[in-house]
């Protein structure tokens, strides 16, 4: 469920552009969804269709892509969703944990996750 915003940085698949967005936390998304225009801007190209189910139970065929993220300094290469432009940007679970971040909820902030053994 998301509960606040954070800053994202999405880079070109050649690390040398970057674009910024406002991306809603959102650990109950598996995959970050972006504007599908900034990710055409930024030269991502869709790898595959691919289909998702909504949270309202509704199913749609977005493109998935490969692309650099950036959060506080942290950055890896991550699949991402081709979204509507009327949808905003949502960061999902895969690329928070491959960020090593965890949500703070209560204080509406990312932080390090901890490794569990």
């Amino acid at each position: 469920m998301g509960v606040f915003t954070v800053p994202v940085e999405v880079c070109d698949p050649g690390g040398t552009r970057f674009e910024q967005v406002d991306a809603l936390v959102d650990t109950g998304a598996s995959y970050t969804v972006l504007p599908a225009s900034m990710l055409h801007r930024l030269d991502v190209k869709v790898q595959e269709s691919v289909e998702c189910e909504l949270a309202d139970g509704r199913t749609t065929t977005l493109g998935l892509g490969q692309t650099l993220v950036r959060i506080d300094g942290r950055q890896i290469l991550t699949f991402v969703l081709f979204g509507d432009e009327g949808a905003g940007p949502l960061l999902g679970a895969y690329t928070l944990e491959g960020l090593r971040l965890a949500v703070d909820s209560t204080q509406h902030r990312l932080v390090s996750a901890k490794l569990r053994m």
